[in-house]
């Protein structure tokens, strides 16, 4: 059983490279077979014809638990699918044990509709504080991975977010309009503006790190599950970047944030995005 942070320390001080493995040999083994090869019976609705998942994201997460759990004997996983399942999983972040957070397939509709725009997301998190954080795009084979205070890397690569070149406008990706209730509709609306450029967001684990990699300003998202922006908010804090919610707080894994909220390139960039929100708000 983990016991302490120091523990977890020397965990990722050695078995990065593991856990790595275990990410792409899920994406191996049960995601890519699939892509553009799904039967009519591997897709499932959930909450709505726009709230997807497919017998890939079932088998990955599957995967994903047995191998990151013998990994790091004690730890627990919360997963998108088993969450979807048994809601009450989800209260494991808040726990003692640490705990993987695992969306095998973000950005499912895409993988249905054959676009490569998807990855596969894990995060690990410790009493509320993340840790580490893979993002892999199978489709693309590239991997980015983040541990706190040692940085950022993209195949390898250092990852930094930089900051915005002045005088040009933000771009922004958003939540989309059918996923915000009318309060945060009303914030999203102070993004339109001038200076700005928003976009409805696509995987957002991909656009997170599209800001870790400098290529998208910031985005504002209205949602908390912490398997869609564990991994990626870590990763743009590692790259240089910055995250608040509305209450001009960093975002919590934990929950209770008030939404939307932002991530961004620098900090700078956060504030302002922020502000637009709470104007619209």
């Amino acid at each position: 059983m983990i016991q302490d942070i120091e523990t977890i320390d020397e965990f990722l001080a050695h078995r990065t490279a593991d856990v790595e493995e275990a990410v792409r040999t899920a994406a191996a083994t049960e995601i890519m077979p699939r892509f553009r090869q799904l039967a009519a019976h591997e897709i499932d609705e959930k909450s709505g014809p726009h709230d997807l998942v497919t017998d890939a994201d079932r088998k990955a997460e599957e995967f994903l638990t047995e191998a990151l759990v013998k990994l790091l004997p004690g730890s627990v996983v919360v997963g998108e699918e088993a969450v979807h399942a048994n809601p009450a999983t989800y209260e494991a972040i808040k726990g003692e044990a640490p705990v993987w957070i695992v969306d095998p397939v973000d950005g499912t509709r895409q993988f249905v509709h054959g676009d490569p725009g998807f990855c596969t997301l894990v995060a690990l998190a410790h009493r509320g504080v993340l840790l580490a954080s893979w993002t892999y795009a199978p489709a693309r084979d590239r991997l980015a991975v983040a541990v706190r205070g040692r940085g950022a890397l993209l195949d390898g690569e250092p990852l930094r977010a930089g900051s915005p070149a002045p005088g040009r406008d933000l771009e922004v990706a958003t939540s989309h309009p059918d996923y915000t209730t009318d309060d945060q509709k009303r914030a999203l609306l102070g993004l339109w503006t001038e200076g700005v450029s928003p976009r409805a967001c696509g995987s957002a684990g991909l656009e997170y790190l599209a800001v870790a990699r400098g290529e998208l300003d910031a985005t504002a998202f209205s949602w908390e599950a912490a398997w869609d922006h564990a991994a990626g908010l870590l990763l743009v804090e590692e790259a240089g970047g910055a995250h608040l919610t509305l209450a001009g707080e960093p975002f919590r894994i934990t929950g209770g944030n008030a939404l939307p909220f932002t991530a961004a390139r620098d900090a700078a960039t956060a504030r302002r995005v922020l502000g637009l929100l709470s104007g619209g708000a």
